[in-house]
């Protein structure tokens, strides 16, 4: 418990003083203010937890139970509580089930007597600390199928908790999921069989079960089968459809000590998007739990196809009774690229007019980009901005620099800026970047630039990316031609192509973006106007998985930035996506 370490200590000293203090200055007022609501904090736990039963010889098999507590206070300064209070284990609902010990470093200030054990500490700070952990195994005489619960509670003045509950059984189905030996370097249209592979490694038979099948967007599957549902979304990574998940049920009993197989393996192939790409299979108890658990509140579709079935496998895996083998997972990496195809914009105005220009890229294909692994971003959208003129708003992403790329510390009006994507883009995604930029100075045909780069700025080669020339683009203001002219994807830093103009207006002008169209691109113009931000922190990464990205995109694809939108951590079918939020000093 916290009470034993310094800090705690440290913390009730400072308590004893500064009451000390109050009385010997006379400072204790005779009538108090009303006092504002006890806090409420809430107990909890590993809700249900299964032990090995009590071996025949040797020492039964401890399964480690940390109990927490919970401040939902969001004031890191002034949200804790602070006094003592004490936490009470009921374990007389274990009795001849299980025997409980007290984890020596996790458990200061506790002791157990009897059916009862009790925990002493002091301040309960915002989030979730540890309370006690306890070490728990099979009781000499239990068997496998008896059940029991640890009741916990604790109180204090001036504070209530809200209890909780901790179920114990002996004995539970252990579903481990054999690792396949998948081949992970491909090429477009590949396809391998995916002859998923558990055993019930626990001690009682799992009444049905429901498999996990879930894969990012440049793989699937060749059939979509009648007892699996489906659904997808953008898994945390900024794009729509960037993962697939399929829950396959299987009625029946699945026995203790056997290994079961797909009867008929499905295929996964590796699409004409595919690049960098993941592949999760998961195997658990089937139940209302579970299913609600993987669902995660999504929407699923059922498939049409035959029925998936499961078969008895010639041969059992070693037991091991432990849920982190559920799952397993491969990343793919698929040979193929990516046609980053930069956009600039053109508008017109006088002195003192402000003008909403959108410059961009769009992805051409035929590969989408995901950095699952990594969380990092794909790439760099770098804007300087043409002579005459300030920005005045810009998608919240976008960060100031110097006209030389180095850090600057006041954001407004800055000669250049740096708009990092998503940790994801689809193949078939307009990442549009809406600026307002004030005219302080007419100059004819002042010109900035829009480059689609590597997030470092010292190595801007996209590696995926086989057409470096359309990468940059011209964002112009005031051109002498008053017609028709390109402010979409360039040649090498001229303009070339065809597009649109903006048209005058009183004095204000916005303008409309212009690019030539191509393989995999979606065909439509850029996202139209709405300032925001989306987008993840770090930059490209080999293979990698995981992460966050920013806030919500259209179903078309389009990665339109979003006012205020913020980065969502991605998990994945209960296991966890690591995230990398690494900013670089120069993107």
């Amino acid at each position: 418990m916290r009470s034993t370490t310094p800090r705690a200590a440290l913390r009730r000293a400072a308590g004893g003083f500064a009451a000390a203090g109050l009385l010997a200055a006379g400072t204790l007022a005779l009538t108090a203010p009303a006092q504002a609501a006890a806090p409420e904090f809430t107990l909890s736990g590993p809700a249900e937890t299964a032990l090995h039963p009590y071996p025949a010889t040797g020492t039964p098999r401890k399964a480690s139970l940390d109990f927490t507590v919970n401040n939902p206070s969001q004031d890191e300064e002034n949200g804790a509580f602070q006094g003592e209070y004490t936490v009470r284990f009921d374990l007389s609902g274990i009795k001849g089930v299980a025997d409980v010990a007290l984890d020596k470093e996790g458990s200061a200030d506790c002791t157990v007597t009897g059916t009862s054990a009790v925990c002493h500490d002091w301040g309960i700070f915002p989030g979730l600390s540890t309370l006690a952990e306890l070490d728990v195994t099979a009781a000499k005489g239990s068997e496998d199928g008896d059940t029991g619960a640890i009741e916990v509670t604790a109180e204090a003045d001036g504070a209530t908790f809200t209890s909780f509950t901790a179920r114990i059984g002996i004995g539970v189905p252990d579903l481990s999921m054999e690792r396949l030996p998948f081949r992970t370097e491909l090429k477009t249209g590949d396809t391998q069989p995916v002859p998923v592979t558990f055993t019930n490694n626990g001690t009682r038979t799992a009444d049905g079960v429901l498999l996990t099948l879930r894969y990012t967007r440049g793989m699937e599957f060749t059939e979509r089968y009648r007892n699996c549902e489906y659904s997808e979304s953008d898994g945390g990574m900024g794009s729509p459809g960037a993962w697939t998940t399929a829950l396959c049920s299987f009625d029946g009993s699945y026995e203790p000590g056997v290994a079961y197989t797909l009867a008929e393996p499905p295929s996964i192939r590796a699409t004409k998007r595919a690049f960098y790409d993941s592949f999760l299979y998961r195997v658990e108890e089937d139940g209302s739990a579970a299913r609600a658990a993987q669902r995660a509140g999504a929407r699923y579709s059922p498939g049409k196809g035959v029925t998936l079935a499961l078969r008895k496998a010639p041969a059992a895996l070693s037991a091991d009774l432990d849920p982190s083998d559920n799952q397993q997972d491969v990343d793919f990496r698929t040979s193929n690229t990516a046609d980053f195809a930069a956009y600039g914009d053109r508008a017109k105005g006088g002195a003192g007019d402000s003008v909403e220009v959108e410059v961009g890229f769009r992805n051409r294909g035929p590969a989408w980009i995901g950095y699952i692994r990594s969380g990092e971003d794909v790439a760099t959208v770098d804007v300087t901005v043409p002579e005459g003129a300030s920005v005045v708003a810009k998608p919240d992403s976008c960060r100031g620099v110097t006209a030389a790329g180095e850090y600057r510390e006041n954001q407004t009006a800055a000669p250049r800026y740096f708009c990092p994507t998503p940790m994801s883009v689809r193949e078939d995604a307009d990442f549009a970047l809406p600026f307002e930029l004030k005219i302080t100075k007419v100059v004819e045909g002042a010109s900035g630039k829009v480059v689609v780069r590597n997030t470092f700025l010292q190595d801007p080669k996209l590696q995926f990316d086989p057409e470096p020339a359309n990468n940059t683009a011209s964002l112009v203001l005031n051109a002498k031609d008053s017609g028709t002219g390109d402010s979409g994807a360039t040649t090498g830093e001229g303009d070339g192509g065809t597009g649109s103009t903006g048209s005058s207006s009183t004095g204000t002008t916005t303008g409309s973006t212009g690019s030539t169209g191509g393989s995999g691109d979606s065909g439509g113009s850029a996202s139209g106007g709405s300032a925001g931000s989306t987008g993840s922190t770090g930059s490209s990464s080999s293979g990698g998985t995981g992460g966050d990205s920013g806030g919500g995109l259209a179903a078309t694809g389009s990665v339109a930035l979003l006012t205020g939108a913020a980065a969502a951590a991605a998990l994945v079918a209960g296991g966890v996506l690591y995230t990398v939020s690494r900013r670089r000093a120069a993107r």
